[in-house]
């Protein structure tokens, strides 16, 4: 019988095999629903605990079949940061057609990782990709630049891609990034791996000097150019915004609002009619790594792929949730507020953000999302030639976003006297923004995937790696 007891947190190597044909498991990792802490996401937006899930058709016991038949595959993916929401909606899919994953995660706290450590065909490595050279460095490992004293889990990493034929890396900003994804792609290419799937993102910098770079997306593009060079096989996605990055909780840059009168505000450094890239990640990024290692690098080795369902500016989108919600949305261009503590690569990032997405720019002028406007203008055709069953934001907006709201203890979705609509979404030039209280949080949450995501308060479930 399964053990009672969570595996204990290590920052070195854990170990579990995948559970043997009998049932039995290795352990039982400790179920979420026993912290009461209120958080993002404490619920999985999938959860069927909730009397809002009788109005969704997309929860992921019941999401939407593929649309082309797929292989009764032999294959292993390997897979770091598997709590994350990219990593977690691969692993979704991936392991219900047959391919069996192995997967590092940070810890076995949450419900995704638990999702993830009680798969059957998931073979788990708990542990950090970074380690320590003292063992009381107390230090932040999220800092952009060098980080002495703060080394590769190279043991890690290597037992990771043993038997793996397959990879899908998302590397993020705990420890040295590009380090970290160096000896990645060198422990891929040394296992043999067959198709490296990498999750991207552009350093501004390098297509136009006049642009800022942002730290943590440059960091990836510099492990991009890493792996090109070494000749694996591989193959580059750059995400979308994420549309699970809205929430009402006071974080920075995508916090839709809540108004007295029940209706949301937006406020971005975002033109409101330039045009974004926006993804569905935990619906729609598992399908369509999937039809990547379908095809083959036959067909996408050593290509960029713009990874978004829809191209919408803010406007748009805040008439994509009116659409869902029922309520009015509006949207107000303005400075990024930090109400909360937060990782200080994060904090970084946000202020290059506001540089890169200045006011002075017209919406003519606002840098491409992705740096290359030619990869902008393939939104949303790259995406859709791998898979056509997106959840775009008015979806989500509807079915999703209240699941998430009540799973932070919201209660709006039940009240009545909402606003009614009256024209569309708008600008607005000035509201009263309300401070909040510090509670203290460092941060370090395991949901964040890349630059541009913020999660809910600090999970001591899952931390910071959507």
């Amino acid at each position: 019988m399964p053990s009672t007891n969570p595996i204990a947190i290590r920052t070195d190597l854990a170990f579990r095999p995948a559970p043997s044909e009998n049932g039995n498991a290795a352990f039982s990792p400790k179920s979420s629903a026993t912290h009461g802490t209120r958080h993002k996401h404490t619920r999985s937006s999938y959860s069927e605990n909730s009397p809002l899930t009788a109005v969704s058709r997309n929860n992921s016991l019941s999401f939407r079949p593929l649309k082309r038949s797929m292989p009764s595959p032999d294959k292993t993916i390997a897979i770091i940061n598997a709590s994350g929401r990219q990593a977690a909606s691969l692993i979704r899919i991936a392991t219900a057609v047959g391919y069996r994953v192995r997967a590092q995660l940070r810890n076995l706290q949450g419900v995704i990782a638990t999702e993830v450590a009680t798969n059957a065909n998931v073979t788990v490595f708990v542990g950090e990709l970074y380690v320590r050279n003292k063992p009381d460095d107390n230090r932040d490992v999220t800092a952009h630049g060098p980080l002495p004293g703060i080394l590769v889990n190279h043991a890690l990493i290597s037992q990771l891609f043993s038997g793996a034929q397959l990879a899908f890396i998302n590397t993020t900003f705990y420890g040295n990034e590009i380090q970290i994804g160096e000896a990645i792609a060198d422990a891929a290419k040394r296992a043999g791996v067959q198709h490296y799937v990498y999750s991207s993102m552009p350093d501004h910098a390098a297509y136009n000097p006049e642009w800022p770079s942002l730290p943590l997306w440059a960091a990836k593009h510099e492990v991009e150019n890493y792996v090109r060079k070494i000749g694996l096989p591989a193959t580059f996605v750059y995400t979308g915004i994420y549309n699970n990055n809205f929430t009402s909780l006071p974080y920075p840059l995508f916090c839709m609002e809540l108004q007295p009168d029940g209706s949301f505000l937006w406020q971005a450094p975002f033109h409101p009619n330039a045009k974004l890239p926006w993804l569905d990640a935990e619906h729609d990024v598992g399908p369509a790594i999937l039809q990547l290692f379908k095809d083959g690098p036959a067909k996408w080795n050593g290509k960029r792929i713009a990874l978004a369902y829809e191209y919408l500016t803010p406007l748009e989108v805040c008439k994509a949730f009116e659409q869902g919600l029922g309520r009015r949305v509006r949207y107000k261009r303005g400075p990024i507020e930090v109400r909360v503590k937060i990782p200080e690569g994060y904090r970084e990032q946000l202020e290059a953000l506001e540089k890169l997405w200045s006011p002075d720019n017209d919406a003519e002028n606002q840098p491409p999302y992705f740096g290359d406007i030619e990869l902008d203008k393939r939104c949303p055709d790259d995406a859709l030639a791998l898979w056509e069953g997106p959840r775009g934001l008015e979806e989500y907006a509807r079915e999703i976003f209240p699941l998430e709201e009540e799973a932070n203890g919201m209660t709006w979705m039940y009240e009545d006297g909402e606003p009614e609509l009256e024209g569309t979404a708008e600008e607005v030039e000035d509201v009263d923004n309300r401070e909040v209280e510090d509670d203290g949080d460092d941060g370090d949450d395991e949901s964040f995937d890349e630059g541009l995501v913020m999660r809910g308060l600090k999970r001591d479930e899952e931390s910071w790696l959507a």
